[in-house]
């Protein structure tokens, strides 16, 4: 996904809720369920303005509970940020391991990117408001690149074939494809929706209908 498409989420909801499951002082989470509740308080505060206290003080734990799963705010970032590239990435090796055509390809990546941010939301919006402050996000950054360099090379792929329309230019396609998926953060609350499938489905028929070749 392109660094270039980067949209602002809406704060995440309150997080009072976050205490109702540990007592003060003990570790209360398992690593996982307290990696979970921290990228929420990124989310809703940011990540620069966020501190360990302010964390301890989310969670309802002491600082030393949460150095009992983490060494630091920059081990939960980077753990967050992977949840959702390690996702991401396998979305595309799943979808070239196909060996389908270029047009195939991309679909199935579009689809499936569009699956694993309604699945994550809390994660990949973490991952989409990066600025590259820091070693770690620009480690995130680049692998994002990746995933862009690839959709953009499958789109001139699939134009060569003919599937796709020549009077495009494909790295541009490829920002405004992932730019309409990243958007999804602003606006999708799995709350309010019975499933994703429409969402999805509607997504990739703008997409893919826009991209293909009139007489497809």
């Amino acid at each position: 996904m392109s660094p270039d498409q980067l949209p602002q989420a809406t704060p995440a909801a309150p997080l009072g809720r976050a205490r109702t499951s540990a007592k003060r002082g003990r570790p209360g989470y398992d690593r996982e369920t307290l990696l979970r509740v921290c990228v929420e308080v990124f989310n809703h505060r940011g990540y620069e303005a966020t501190s360990m206290g302010v964390l301890a003080e989310e969670l309802g734990i002491s600082k030393s509970a949460i150095y009992h799963h983490v060494k630091s705010k920059e081990e939960i970032l980077d753990a967050a940020l992977s949840h959702s590239l390690t996702e991401l990435e396998g979305v595309v090796a799943d979808a070239e391991a196909l060996k389908a055509p270029a047009v195939v390809e991309l679909e199935t990546i579009i689809r499936e990117s569009i699956n694993v941010l309604t699945r994550s939301l809390p994660h990949v919006t973490l991952l989409l408001r990066l600025r590259g402050n820091s070693e770690v996000e620009t480690a995130a950054l680049f692998r994002r690149r990746e995933i862009t360099r690839r959709i953009a090379a499958l789109i001139a792929q699939a134009q060569t074939d003919g599937d796709l329309r020549s009077d495009i230019d494909a790295r541009t396609a490829s920002r405004l494809a992932m730019g309409m998926v990243n958007s999804i953060v602003d606006w999708y609350r799995p709350e309010r929706a019975e499933s994703s499938a429409p969402v999805t489905d509607t997504v990739v028929n703008l997409l893919m209908g826009g991209l293909r070749t009139t007489f497809r």
